[in-house]
């Protein structure tokens, strides 16, 4: 008779999308998981949080794991506990009020913390970081009844919440330090026609490319002063201008940390008995910034935590944005420099496509106001087909295609 010995004791660090995401698919497979968080709520979806911002939902909304469903799945859940330190030769965690958590194996899921530019003033009441529950709900208290509101970034964070600070209310300005926005995933042409409509349609107004120098103000937030030496009155700003892997417990436990958490391709740190994912991670030099991918890190650190072979492939994966109608969506490379471009463009309509092609083969896309053939370039982004035979039409999508 064969007696089947305690289940592996796992402690998955971070609540977010990533690590209750390794945590739940550790529970199936039969490991006894203590997931900590550091915020006081339950595991919630980071990427609506601009609906609470604009109004459209309540923080329960976003919840994606009640009490009663964490518990079901065997997870114990143990929210406001930040890990302050990993001790990986006794295999003990201690949290930052002095308590000990022992496990057999750790994953590091501590995502990465909101950049707040050091700028004079930057401390101010009424300037704001956009990362958090707490944060979008701070906001949303400042910004009620029409405040004018500054939002430093024109990125995908930054124009999300001018449009939701704009759905309240609240008359926006955007300064941003490129000459259009969303540039990691836009090209200047599909960027300019979506300042352009985020103008029209949700009043925001833009100083691009702009640099600020100081926020002024002395009980309160008054101003923003730019480079250029203009000044934009405002009531609060808001900063979203990129996020920083938050690494310090790794780089403190003595566990290799470049930009990211060195992880190899089963998601295992330097020591094997460590795991890191998502935004924290750094994976063959790069750190990711999106959900899919640290989802996917996710999935192959439970495999690796249950013993099962497990292998992060990077994909190309897109990015969308709907703002206020407006559909924007890219993939692959931007505006490489070695490669050809191929543009369609309908101004009139609101529809523009460009596509990057290297050595016979498409490397990247971006489409803006129409995104419905997204799938058919994804697919050939991912797959490296040869599209040089179909040059001419396929900006046209998939309908225009020969059938071999």
């Amino acid at each position: 008779m064969t007696v089947a010995g305690p289940a592996m004791r796992v402690l998955v660090i971070g609540a977010g999308p990533a690590g209750m995401r390794c945590a739940e698919r550790a529970a199936q497979a039969g490991l006894e998981v203590t997931l900590v968080g550091a915020e006081a709520a339950l595991p919630y979806d980071r990427v609506a949080l601009g609906r609470v911002l604009s109004g459209e939902a309540e923080v329960p909304a976003l919840i994606t794991h009640d009490l009663r469903r964490l518990r079901a799945l065997g997870i114990g859940y143990r929210p406001a506990t930040p890990i302050a330190a990993l001790d990986r030769a006794a295999r003990v965690a201690v949290t930052a009020r002095g308590e000990a958590i022992s496990w057999d194996r750790a994953v590091i899921a501590t995502g990465s913390r909101a950049t707040r530019l050091p700028l004079p003033g930057a401390e101010l009441p009424g300037v704001f970081v956009y990362r958090t529950i707490d944060d979008v709900r701070a906001i949303h208290r400042a910004a009620a009844g029409g405040a004018r509101a500054v939002v430093i970034g024109g990125g995908l964070l930054g124009l999300e919440a001018a449009a939701s600070l704009s759905a309240i209310g609240a008359k926006v300005t955007v300064v941003h330090a490129v000459d259009w926005p969303m540039e990691r995933q836009l090209d200047a042409a599909a960027g300019a026609l979506l300042a352009r409509s985020l103008g029209a349609t949700r009043g925001l107004r833009f100083a691009m490319p702009a640099a600020t120098t100081a926020i002024e103000g002395s009980a309160w937030v008054s101003g923003v002063r730019l480079a250029d030496g203009r000044r934009i009155a405002c009531d609060i700003v808001v900063m979203a201008v990129g996020v920083r892997p938050v690494t310090e417990l790794a780089r403190d436990a003595g566990l290799a940390v470049a930009r990211g958490i060195v992880v190899d391709d089963a998601m295992r740190t330097d020591d094997p008995a460590v795991l890191a994912i998502g935004e924290c991670a750094e994976h063959r030099g790069v750190v990711c910034g999106l959900v899919a991918p640290a989802l996917a890190m996710a999935e192959v650190a439970a495999a690796t935590l249950a013993d099962a072979e497990a292998v992060y492939a990077p994909r190309p994966d897109p990015t969308a944005l709907k703002v206020s109608g407006i559909a924007v969506w890219s993939a692959g490379e931007v505006a490489p420099a070695d490669a050809e471009a191929v543009t369609l463009t309908d101004e009139q309509a609101g529809r523009a496509r460009r596509l990057w092609l290297r050595d016979g083969r498409l490397v990247g896309a971006v489409l803006y106001g129409d995104t419905a053939d997204s799938p058919f370039y994804l697919d050939l982004i991912s797959s490296g087909r040869p599209v040089a035979p179909h040059r001419a039409t396929l900006a046209f999508g998939p309908a225009f295609q020969d059938a071999a």
